[in-house]
Parts: C-alpha cells; sequence; structure tokens
C-alpha cells in the first residue's frame, strides 16, 4: 500500500527505531531501498510502550481538515505529509498488520488489546518482512556528507555504514529515558540546520498557589478549564485534571499547556470551573435550596455534596470562612462567594515541568528547511527528517503520534525515490 516505483540500488539510513522511525523503515524497504535502522536502544518503540498510558493511542479517527484543527505548531507544513498518510491509513495499516483496533472517546484510536507491545510488533516486523535491517544498540555518532552527496555515519563501536540518504527520526527531549536525548539536535546542527528551542509541550503546570498542592492525588472530572490572556480566551474545554504535589496535572491541564508552551505567561487569567453543567443561576438556585433545607447543618457537611470530599474540606478556607458556620447563618454575599467561586477557581501560573516530563516535545528543526513534499533538507540533498525531531506538535487524542507515522511514511518513501 502506498508504495513509490522500486528504486535501483538506493540504500537508506534511518537514525531513530520509534514510532516515525519504523514507519519511515516500512515505506523506504518497501520502495525498493536496502534499508538499515540505527537505534542506541536495546529494543525498538521504547517511547510508544508508554503511550496511552501503556494503551498507545495510535492515531485519531478524523478526517485531514479536523486534525488540522488540532495541530498547535506549523500545522500547514504538515498538509502533504497527511494527505500521503492519513489517519484512515494508519488505522488500515495496522489492521492489515493483524491489529485491531478499536475508537473511544473523542475519536481516540486503541488496539483493542490494550497492549502498545502489539503496534510495536507491527511496526517492527512490517518493516523487517520489507526488508529493513534493524541494528539495536548502535547509537549514530556523527553524520557526514562527501562531495558525491553520500554520507558516512559513524557507529558507537566502531565503524561506519555509508548511504545515499539519510532519515534523522531520532525524537526530541521528552521522556529521555526512552533514547530521546536530543541526540539528534547534534547531527542536524552539524549541517548547519536551525534549532528551534526545544521546550516542553502538554507538560504539567506549576502553580503559585499552596493549596493544590495540599490536593495532591485528587482527580476532578467533568471540570472546565479556562485560560485566558487579557480579555481573549486562548482555551476552554471539559475533561479531567489532576492535582499534584507542584500544581495540577492531567488530560485537561497537559491540553492547556500546549497553548502556552514556550509562550508568556503574564497576563494570564486561569480558572476552573467545578460545576460547568450549571449556569451560575442554576447554581445559586441549588445552594439556596441546600441552605433552606439544612439550616442547622454546617457548611463544612453541605458542600460535599457538591464537591470531592478533599476539596470540600478545603473550601471554606479559599473562601475565608469558617467552616462550622451553620447554613442558616450564610449571608446572600457568601452564598453568592461560594457560587462564584465553584464557577471560577482561580489557579496562577508559576511555569512548567521539566521537558524532560513533558509528553512531546516543542521546538527542533526549523520547518522552514524542509520540503514539506518529501520531508528532505533544503540545505542538504538527501538528509531527510520525521517525527518528534521536528518543529511539529499538537494536542492529546492520538495526534502526535500520526504526525510521527505521516511524516514518517513521507520521509521514508522520498528518500527511496530514484527521483530525489
Amino acid at each position: 500500500m502506498f508504495i513509490s516505483e522500486k528504486s535501483k540500488n538506493k540504500k537508506t539510513v534511518i537514525i531513530g527505531a520509534g514510532a516515525s522511525g519504523l514507519m519511515a523503515a516500512y515505506f523506504s524497504a518497501a520502495s525498493g531501498a536496502e534499508t538499515i535502522v540505527l537505534d542506541k536502544n536495546e529494543k525498538t518503540g521504547k517511547k510508544i510502550y508508554i503511550t496511552g498510558k501503556g494503551r498507545c493511542n495510535v492515531t485519531n479517527e478524523c478526517d485531514c481538515d479536523e486534525f488540522m484543527r488540532h495541530v498547535t505548531r506549523n500545522p500547514r507544513f504538515l498538509y502533504a505529509a497527511l494527505s500521503n498518510f492519513s489517519p484512515a491509513d494508519t488505522m488500515a495499516f495496522f489492521e492489515e498488520s493483524g491489529v485491531m483496533l478499536k475508537t473511544e472517546r473523542g475519536r481516540r484510536v486503541f488496539p483493542q488489546s490494550d497492549h502498545s507491545s502489539d503496534i510495536i510488533r507491527a511496526l517492527t516486523e512490517r518493516a523487517q518482512r520489507a526488508g529493513a535491517r534493524i541494528m539495536l544498540r548502535a547509537e549514530a555518532e556523527s553524520v557526514r556528507q562527501d562531495e558525491s552527496g553520500r554520507f558516512t555515519i559513524a557507529v558507537s563501536g566502531g565503524g561506519s555504514i555509508d548511504a545515499d540518504a539519510v532519515i534523522i527520526a531520532s525524537g526530541g527531549l521528552s521522556y529521555p529515558a526512552t533514547g530521546s536525548t536530543g541526540d539528534g539536535y547534534r547531527i542536524v546542527e552539524s549541517f548547519s540546520h536551525t534549532i528551534v528551542t526545544p521546550v516542553g509541550s502538554l507538560v504539567p503546570i506549576i502553580t503559585k498557589e499552596e493549596w493544590p498542592k495540599a490536593l495532591q492525588g485528587l482527580s476532578l472530572k467533568n471540570v472546565t478549564l479556562n485560560v485566558k490572556r487579557g480579555k481573549k480566551t486562548i482555551f476552554s474545554e471539559l475533561g479531567e485534571m489532576l492535582f499534584t504535589h507542584f500544581g495540577i496535572s492531567g488530560p485537561l491541564v497537559l491540553e492547556a499547556s500546549s497553548a502556552l508552551a514556550g509562550g508568556d505567561t503574564d497576563n494570564l487569567s486561569v480558572y476552573i470551573d467545578l460545576k460547568p453543567a450549571l449556569t451560575p443561576e442554576q447554581l445559586d438556585a441549588r445552594l439556596s435550596r441546600e441552605i433552606a433545607e439544612n439550616p442547622r447543618r454546617q457548611l463544612d457537611n453541605i458542600l460535599p455534596s457538591l464537591l470531592p470530599s478533599r476539596l470540600a474540606e478545603l473550601f471554606p478556607t479559599l473562601l475565608g470562612l469558617d467552616g462550622s458556620v451553620k447554613a442558616g447563618q450564610i449571608t446572600r454575599e457568601d452564598r453568592l462567594r461560594i457560587g462564584e467561586l465553584l464557577k471560577r477557581l482561580p489557579i496562577t501560573i508559576d511555569g512548567f515541568r521539566p521537558v524532560e516530563e513533558a509528553i512531546v516535545t516543542r521546538g527542533g528543526v526549523s520547518v522552514k528547511e524542509v520540503d514539506s513534499s518529501t520531508m528532505q533538507s533544503k540545505l542538504v540533498r538527501g538528509l531527510y527528517f520525521s517525527g518528534e525531531v521536528l518543529d511539529l506538535d499538537a494536542h492529546t487524542g492520538g495526534y502526535n503520534l500520526q504526525i510521527a507515522f505521516s511524516t514518517g511514511a513521507l520521509a521514508g518513501k522520498s528518500a527511496a525515490s530514484p527521483a530525489d
């Protein structure tokens, strides 16, 4: 499927055996090129293994136009790659490989087994069956190009490999334990390419307030996180979030961070709507009813009907009220303040966790220096890029893995093409 005409005697070396590198290996080998994959790890797909909490959110079952709306960095650059290998193509690829898939909430696609290892196995086996040779514990220490355009890749432990084309699919800086330690940037810079400063995207947030830390481990479901810059809303989504020892995390927070990554956190107002299903008027009516029906109960005992117990216990302190006050003694002004805080619980961003803790890296090879129709460098003929090493990232929900698959597929096919 999707294979170009067979190349003749062309040799491709791919640096990185992750999602993008393995997909590139399949398309390069299936297009007829002698294909070698180098990876310093002891096994393929180490980062794939931990994606989706080990379940692997393979892609998102949406069309290309909808997909682009979820790409937060350089979406237009992806048109050719996504048109060449779409989410539908990704799903077909894995099902043809014997991995049955399922679509869950938010159109997120997972293997039916809920095992990311099935995705890794399919990618690895398809690449190998197509003819790719995968060399593990083999780090590319340097890449050089001679006057004829041929590349020489120095490999750890001594020795070197010659190639007509090199694809750098070495990942970014997130989750360094999986091998994403920025090695590819050093190689890229040796060819005078620009590296946009890597920062974390889809990363937990550090708060100035101490109270979120007191709620460490508490998860909130069906709340809305709102972020404004001045008067402009830049993020507003319903979902789940988590309080941590440093501030906040969870799907909603990671999603919000992608709108802020690498940006200025000044002039931001961030707040949680704890009761998004109720209008302020409906919420006030409910509070009024609770107070009227339970005039002798303490505020501490009324709030758990509205909030998780740990947050309910802390809530009077956030309001500046005595939790032991009887409901019948709560003034109208205090009741309105309770409702206001339930709808707009403020959070102040003090920064982000390190890029090593981010799900993906924002930054990397400047896409201005890459031909989007082939993934080939505009500066060095025969040099290609795919995946997280590029300055591309998107929301959670399978979009980032799809970027890896799409750019890898296009890079692999292009590198093997006799015309390139």
